[in-house]
Order: structure tokens, then sequence, then C-alpha cells
């Protein structure tokens, strides 16, 4: 008994092993499906697409069209990468290679699909403002207090903008390792900056910090990106404004002026003391030295008169009388040095003294010449009416 045959009895020979009629055209009997049937009846349902019934439509314009459409479909996978793009081939939604600026060629969809995203292109995230449009149609930056507002390392709050250039340095990464890229450059760059403030003071964020904020916040986002495998290179950062609250603002511009006075007066101190405690240290050391001058002096004409007191001394007793006429003849000598009149006695005891004119005394004393007189003006004579 076949295999495709009941075993039961009363069969009518219609009924297959599991007891279900064979279909009408004996496909179940194991018969393989006839392909000119199959070719057939595509070519009568695209017969009913056709213009005028398709008439004269034959196997061979089928073929034909059917190879049109694998040669265009092939075709489909040429594509070109710009000179600022990366190609980035995925198959089946999986990543397989990446290809270079010029023509490249991948499978057609449905089995491969390619992204070119521009890798050299700059981009810029703005923190802390956005720029709004006009009715004019001129922007303007408009402050977000939200993103701008920071907590300064003496717990004092700061308004600071910043600008953000970054660039795509790894495509892998930044297409399939991270979800919305560009939203987590800007809160890392956020979250960055704020760390910074918060070890930073506002005096130092608002004057000589600037440039060291600038790079130790590209150093810490560049950091955070790579560990996140982000694809991301941080080009620079620029900070736009750094300055206290809009609220406070008239106060804080009190407190600077206040701070300008203070360090003005400071410096003034300063300079004068400079010129006044010099001056006073010179004038001390020179009465000083004049003092030490004075007094070695003194000591030695001391030192000096002694030593000669007890040469006298001894030289008086050993002779009296020549030692005491000696010093009546220089102490006489001493006394009368600068004396410019001397009185001589009438009787006959200076007869040995011979008088003299005192020259150079004279000379001193002697007053200018006058300066010569001018002559008179000529009077006028008889001839011309005057009288003599």
């Amino acid at each position: 008994m076949p295999w495709n045959r009941p075993s039961g009895s009363g069969d009518d020979g219609t009924r297959g092993p599991w007891h279900r009629p064979d279909p009408p055209d004996g496909g179940g009997g194991g018969k393989p499906p006839d392909l000119e049937e199959l070719l057939r009846r595509s070519q009568d349902r695209l017969r009913r697409y056709l213009p005028g019934g398709g008439r004269g439509f034959t196997t061979g314009s089928l073929i034909i069209i059917v190879l049109a459409i694998v040669v265009v479909w092939l075709f489909s996978g040429i594509y070109f990468v710009g000179a600022r793009e990366q190609g980035v081939v995925l198959r089946f939604g999986k990543f397989v290679a990446r290809t270079a600026p010029g023509p490249n060629y991948h499978l057609p969809w449905p089995i491969e699909t390619v992204e070119t995203p521009e890798v050299t292109k700059q981009n810029q995230i703005n923190i802390g403002y956005g720029q709004v449009a006009d009715q004019n149609g001129q922007t303007s930056n408009q402050d977000i207090p939200e993103e701008s507002l920071m907590l300064t390392g003496d717990e004092n709050i700061i308004d600071i903008e910043f600008t953000v250039l970054w660039q795509i340095k790894d495509i892998f990464q930044w297409a399939f390792d991270v979800r919305n890229g560009e939203e987590n450059v800007r809160n890392v760059a956020e979250a960055a900056m704020r760390e910074v403030i918060g070890k930073s003071n506002f005096q130092y964020a608002q004057t000589e910090g600037r440039t060291k904020i600038e790079q130790d916040t590209k150093e810490l986002m560049q950091k955070i990106l790579d560990e996140y495998r982000s694809g991301v290179r941080i080009a620079q950062v620029q900070l736009q404004r750094a300055d206290p609250p809009q609220d406070v603002l008239g106060a804080f511009r009190d407190v600077q002026a206040a701070r300008a006075d203070k360090e003005r007066a400071i410096n003034e101190a300063n300079t004068y003391r400079n010129q006044v405690v010099p001056r006073a240290k010179g004038e001390a050391a020179s009465i000083v030295q004049r003092a030490e001058g004075y007094k070695a002096t003194t000591v030695a004409r001391a030192r000096g008169d002694a030593q000669r007191f007890d040469q006298v001394y001894e030289q008086y007793n050993k002779a009296k009388d020549i030692t005491a006429e000696r010093l009546y003849l220089e102490t006489i000598e001493e006394v009368l040095r600068n004396t410019t009149k001397v009185m001589v006695e009438k009787n006959g005891t200076a007869t040995g003294v011979l008088p003299y004119l005192p020259l150079p005394d004279l000379r001193q004393a002697t007053p200018p010449p006058a300066p010569p007189r001018q002559a008179p003006a000529p009077g006028p004579t008889q001839g011309q009416g005057g009288t003599r």
C-alpha cells in the first residue's frame, strides 16, 4: 500500500496520509510546481498593469525588464563621499567598514546602507546664552540663567557665558557608542565648567584666571568624553562673559569702586612711606657717622694732649726755668697769633721795634673806585641865543 493512502477500508482513493483530500490540481501527490504555469500567471498579472492590455508582451520581454531592474538595483549601491565627510557602511544595521572621500560602492538596499557625516566640520555650542532673532531679522544674545549662574569657590554667584568648539574624531564611536552626541557635549561642557568655577575665587575668575579656566575646562571635557567613548575632540573653550548677576550688579560696582579707592589709598601711603623712611634712615646714618667722627676726633685729641702734657712734664722736671719760659712764649704766640693791633710803650724799652705800614690790610680796607662820571650835556652857545 502506498504511504499516501489511508489504511482504512472504503477508501475511494481521494484522501492523503492525514485524511485530507488531495488538491484538485494534483499538487498534493508530490508533483513539483509547473514553472511555465507560474510564468504564465505572472505575465497575465503584468499585462493588467500595462497600457493596451500588454499586447505583444512575451516571456523574453519580461526577462529583459527583470534584468534591467536588477541592473538598476545593483547600480544604486554607488555613492560618493565628500572631502569633509567619512562614509560609514552598515550591513543590516551593523557597522562593517569606513570609506574614504571619493566614489565608493556598497551592496544595495536593503542589504547595506551608508551614512556620510561631516567629520572635519567645527561645531559650536553656546552655554549660558542663546541667539534670538527679532522682527527685523537681527540676532541678539539672550541670557539663560539656569545654565549661566554658577557658584564659585569663595561662595559667590557668578554669571558665565562661554562657547565650546568641537569636532568628530571617531565616526564609529560617534555613531554607535553614544546616543544624542551633541546633547552629551552640552551637558559635559556645563558640568566641567561648574567644577572648574567651583574651585576658583570670584575675583580670579573675573580677571587674570580666564585663560586658566578655559584650558582646565577643555582638558576636563576631553577626559570625560574620552571615558564615554563619544568620538569627540574639543577644539577650544572661549569665555564670553564672567560678571556678577544682574540683580546685584549695581552693588557689585559700588564694592569695586570702594575696593579701588582702598587700593589707591594704600598705594599713596606706600609711596609716602617709601619717600620718608629712606630719608629718615639716611639722616640717622649721617648723624651717627658725624657722632662717630666727633668721638674719634675728641678721643684722639685728648690722647694727644695727654701725651704732650706728659712729655712737657718730663722736660719741666729736667729744666724748670727753660721749660717755663718756652711755655710762656708759646702761650703768648698762641694768644697773639690772630691779633691785628700791637701796643708799644713809648719809653726807651721798645727802641728795637720797627714800625711798618700794613699794606695788605689797607688794600682790603680801601673802598672800590667810584664809576666814572658822565660829562654834562653841552648848553646853548651865545650864537644860538643863549647867555654866558
